[in-house]
């Protein structure tokens, strides 16, 4: 089901990235937030009558809960002279009204196709796989607190939003200078570098942007049912098992939290216990922030026991939070996860701070040995 609805643009709000949001009048006068996206639609202006898609907006989603400006049928950007003429042709969004085509960069008109033709190792390679798109700029506040010379790059898999200027918060990384670079897998597009999935991303963040350290995680917006296996959140297990089946140092940045009001998030989320205990099959690390009082307890006991379950695949590495506290306060974009902030659910962002912590350890070890 798809809901459409016509406005016209009243006033350009902000713009961040290849993405503006929009007042639009709709014909009922209603004024509604509409996200455009200046490579699909164009750069509107006032005056300018579009076709808004108002599906998420009406059923008041968090992360979606905007209009998305689909067309503006009078002002249609400029089109391609010659569209055969244009490298690459990986399509992405695949067969949807949307679909776009780039160049990925492990396909035969990339200049690094020789490098990644038959690129098979991470050479150890510290990979830090998070469940939702918000513990990225805690995991990047740890990096960065432990070994702020890292090179850092971004691999966002298709659970969450597909364009990646829907992000705000890559947008403020990479303008901070947190980030390398970026890299869309899958379905998502708009990355730095385009690759057709985990696996080809995460060689790409190695041989092609040198990273230190890659993280990984799905975009904005997380699907959940409510059931044991009905959320996308099981791509961070996939993404565990693309790294280590790559020579990749796995790290596994657990989803916590002391606020969330659903007892199947309480202490370790469950989304982390199934994705990493069940989906992911490789060997892999296990950070575990030093929390006091009962959320502490929780949160220890749980991932005790998940650890035990693994049968040895999974190594627990408790890691203390001291001054991670100033670190995340100092992070160049917001921190928010689930509606709540920072003050809110403090142990979730520690949760992923100390997981970019213990891999930035792990990079430097790395680094050092690469000198000698």
């Amino acid at each position: 089901m798809i809901q459409w609805r016509r406005g016209v643009v009243i006033e350009v709000r902000s713009r961040w990235a290849g993405a503006v949001e929009y007042a639009v009048r709709l014909a009922s006068d209603e004024v509604v937030r509409a996200l455009g996206y200046v490579e699909v639609v164009g750069d509107l202006r006032p005056g300018t009558a579009v076709l808004l898609n108002t599906t998420a907006l009406e059923r008041g989603l968090g992360t979606g809960g905007l209009a998305i400006v689909v067309a503006a049928p009078d002002a249609l950007p400029r089109p391609v002279d010659d569209v055969g003429a244009v490298p690459g042709h990986v399509v992405k969004a695949r067969y949807t009204p949307s679909q776009t085509m780039v160049l990925g960069v492990d396909e035969q008109d990339s200049e690094h196709h020789a490098v990644l033709a038959d690129a098979d190792d991470l050479a150890g390679l510290p990979v830090v796989v998070a469940d939702l798109h918000s513990a990225l700029p805690a995991i990047l506040a740890g990096l960065r607190e432990t070994a702020p010379s890292l090179r850092v790059a971004y691999v966002m898999t298709d659970g969450g939003a597909l364009p990646i200027d829907f992000s705000r918060t890559v947008a403020g990384l990479r303008e901070a200078g947190w980030l390398e670079a970026s890299v869309t897998v899958g379905q998502a597009f708009g990355g730095d570098l385009e690759a057709v999935n985990v696996h080809t991303g995460l060689l790409a963040a190695h041989h092609v942007v040198g990273a230190d350290v890659v993280v990984v995680s799905q975009g904005p917006g997380n699907l959940g049912t409510g059931t044991r296996w009905g959320f996308s959140g099981t791509s961070a297990g996939e993404a565990v098992n693309a790294a280590g089946t790559l020579g990749g140092r796995p790290v596994c940045a657990l989803r916590i939290s002391e606020a969330d009001p659903r007892e199947r998030h309480r202490g370790v989320s469950h989304h982390s216990l199934t994705a990493y205990g069940r989906v992911a099959l490789v060997h892999a690390d296990v950070p575990v922030p030093r929390l006091p009082g009962d959320v502490g307890a929780r949160v220890t006991e749980q991932a005790r026991r998940l650890a035990e379950a693994s049968g040895g695949r999974l190594v627990l590495h408790e890691v203390d939070t001291d001054g991670l506290d100033t670190a995340l306060r100092e992070a160049p974009v917001p921190l928010r996860t689930m509606g709540r902030g920072y003050d809110d659910d403090r142990a979730g962002f520690l949760g992923a701070a100390v997981a970019g912590r213990y891999a930035a350890r792990l990079a430097s070890v790395r680094r050092a040995s690469h000198l000698d």
